[in-house]
């Protein structure tokens, strides 16, 4: 298949049947999909089991610090505003150290596309809760239960300005490949959250789980109001594109590039 000329040498390390292994095919066919090689875009990763998708894949990539994937992908498609930008992260990274640059990125409306492996635990460090655990859950840094209630990220990305969000499932590849796929195309910041069962750490969200609360929504929201009336205090899990409305992008803003004389700039710090 023509998806195997991002494969690298090195056999994937995820724990047999992880939400990984999907989410890496179906971004793969998305690539293959778009007609891409493998230097027309970056990806950045961030730590944690998604991030190893970066000994993974051939592609022109960068790792970050935790939590830091966001803005580092913000970076490099400013300074080169004709390649896309795929960022690939964790919840924890996403929803926890990297909150911050999460909502930047939504209120700047950067053309940056970040897909969220969300397997509601922190699974490299070995299950301990994460921002979007479950209320009660326990785990090793939680043996009697969270105390917190749950993050909502795509309701705060909504909130917060943001013009792609959707959800999608480790457990059905060909959706997640066209999420994805809408995602890059779409003009602005898109964020894809995709469940992504830990099968070592997390007995509670697992694949039957997710197949029973799982409805598809046909067609993305316009509307505010009512794309967080399905996100918000829903039994069942939406997927699909759940809110999309444009809006000019950061780089649209920017003025166009122009030459810079480094030799009279020096001039001024002499």
């Amino acid at each position: 298949m023509f998806e195997e000329q991002f494969n690298t040498p090195i056999k994937p390390t995820w724990c047999p049947g992880c939400g990984n292994f999907g989410i890496w095919l179906a971004l793969k066919k998305t690539f293959t999909r778009l007609k891409w090689q493998a230097g027309d875009f970056n990806v950045v990763y961030d730590i944690g089991c998604s991030g190893n998708m970066g000994d993974f894949l051939t592609v022109h990539g960068f790792h970050s610090l935790h939590g830091r994937a966001i803005p580092a992908a913000v970076g490099m498609r400013l300074a080169d505003p004709s390649k896309p930008v795929v960022v690939v992260t964790g919840d924890g990274g996403a929803y926890g150290e990297g909150g911050n640059h999460l909502l930047a990125a939504c209120r700047g409306n950067f053309d940056v596309t970040v897909l969220v492996h969300d397997n509601r635990v922190y699974g490299l460090t070995t299950g301990q809760a994460s921002p979007t655990s479950p209320q009660g859950y326990q785990s090793k840094s939680t043996p009697q239960g969270t105390v917190e209630i749950p993050l909502n990220p795509l309701a705060l990305a909504v909130s917060q300005g943001e013009t792609f969000v959707a959800k999608g499932f480790a457990g059905e590849a060909v959706q997640l490949n066209e999420l994805i796929l809408l995602a890059i195309k779409h003009e602005g910041f898109s964020l894809v959250n995709i469940l992504q069962p830990c099968v070592t750490f997390n007995a509670v969200n697992t694949y039957e789980h997710y197949r029973e609360k799982i409805y598809k929504i046909e067609k993305p929201l316009m509307n505010k109001k009512l794309a967080l009336n399905e996100l918000i205090d829903n039994p069942k899990i939406p997927t699909g594109v759940i809110y999309c409305r444009p809006r000019p992008t950061y780089e649209s803003y920017l003025p166009k590039k122009k030459e810079v004389d480094f030799g009279a700039l020096l001039e001024e710090f002499k």
